[in-house]
């Protein structure tokens, strides 16, 4: 390794020139020598060098080993001693320090560059475990979170499965008409909660995994915007007013049909939970140039501004959303979504006024043809 910045810290000037010029030969850089430990620590602090050399008796009421304790703790820079004293308890001393080197005068200067590699790339392999174990932690705090929301979100709608169940076998010789069948709508819509849940953690997967394919056709866009909404809103059942607007020709589009699907599904099931009852929210496409411009709008809660960047991880939830049921993986399966389609997205919100989501995608242009056309 070459260039690093090493700073020396030795109170004999001679000393001190000496490795330095040692160093320069070697091909590092010494951007500062100190002779004493408040002076080691100032340049330090304004360099950030990748390494100190630093002798043990320095000018001053603190020694280098005070001097290298510091440099370890304020900021973890790897330390190699360079002295001539090596008694018991000086080592004892130094070793608590947690030093990359421990270098006894005189010294030649094959000894020294080996003890400079060495250190610098014990370094680097300590940082490299320190990611490792960093990224680690987040995986395992991921999946903690993961079969907590799992677990929570699944226990919601058997609850009411259960309950609903158990009232009509105790009951259901006298229970009204309209009780049964309100007890059979609640049914309904916690199995199709839980196997929402279930298509977006195999989709989400499938895309970890690498499985999730990317299959464009030909889409007449318009006709299925209308028949997503229709879907959506009967799912849902929702009283909010969705309209689609289109500008431009959107009647032989060629993008991958269900993971368009998911993006617009997710979304606008979004804008629908987040919005007032009865509110309006808009759907506008447009076709320009062979792309494709998706931009869903509400007048809902909004996100406030410290949320947005982090919408798109993996069980994230705005700070606003209160009692609202969710996951916090419907964003993240439409990046994913988005990004098998080569798109892109952006996401304006006000808190209080509403959002509006854009999604950009190119129309594919290698689209087979289908067998209709060919014969034509």
């Amino acid at each position: 390794m070459a260039g690093e910045k090493i700073v020396v810290v030795e109170d004999e000037r001679v000393v001190a020139r000496d490795i330095e010029k040692r160093l320069l030969q070697l091909g590092y850089a010494v951007p500062a020598i100190a002779s004493s430990a408040d002076e080691a620590l100032q340049k330090v602090a304004e360099h950030h060098p990748d390494l100190v050399l630093i002798d043990i008796q320095l000018w001053g009421e603190a020694d280098g080993i005070e001097a290298a304790e510091a440099i370890r703790v304020n900021f973890d820079i790897p330390v190699i001693y360079l002295t001539a004293y090596a008694d018991e308890a000086t080592l004892q001393r130094a070793k608590a320090t947690e030093p990359f080197g421990y270098i006894i005068k005189p010294f030649d200067e094959r000894e020294l560059h080996v003890a400079i590699e060495v250190a610098l790339r014990r370094r680097l392999a300590e940082a490299a475990i320190r990611v490792a174990l960093e990224k680690e932690q987040e995986l395992r705090e991921l999946k903690s979170r993961f079969w907590s929301m799992f677990a929570h979100e699944f226990r919601t709608p058997m609850t009411s499965i259960l309950s609903c169940t158990q009232m009509m076998e105790q009951y259901g010789n006298t229970m009204p008409e309209a009780r049964r069948r309100e007890y059979l709508y609640l049914i309904q819509n916690s199995i199709r909660s839980m196997d929402s849940l279930l298509n977006d953690i195999l989709t989400i997967a499938r895309a970890e995994g690498g499985s999730l394919e990317f299959s464009p056709t030909f889409l007449n866009l318009e006709q299925f915007c209308r028949e997503l909404v229709e879907e959506i809103q009967f799912i849902s059942d929702s009283t909010h007013s969705i309209t689609v607007t289109t500008q431009g020709n959107c009647a032989n589009t060629c993008l991958d049909k269900k993971l368009l699907w998911h993006i617009l599904s997710n979304l606008l099931s979004n804008a629908i939970k987040y919005s007032p009852p009865g509110s309006s929210i808009a759907l506008d496409l447009s076709c320009p140039n062979g792309d494709v411009i998706l931009t869903i709008t509400d007048v809902g809660i909004g996100i406030p501004p410290e949320d947005q960047p982090y919408l798109f991880e993996p069980f994230y939830r705005a700070s606003n959303v209160g009692t609202v049921p969710g996951t916090g993986l419907g964003l993240t399966l439409v990046k994913k979504c988005l990004d098998l389609h080569g798109g892109h997205i952006q996401v304006n919100s006000t808190p209080g006024q509403g959002t509006a989501v854009t999604v950009k995608l190119h129309s594919n242009s290698s689209c087979p043809i289908p067998e209709q056309m060919q014969n034509r």
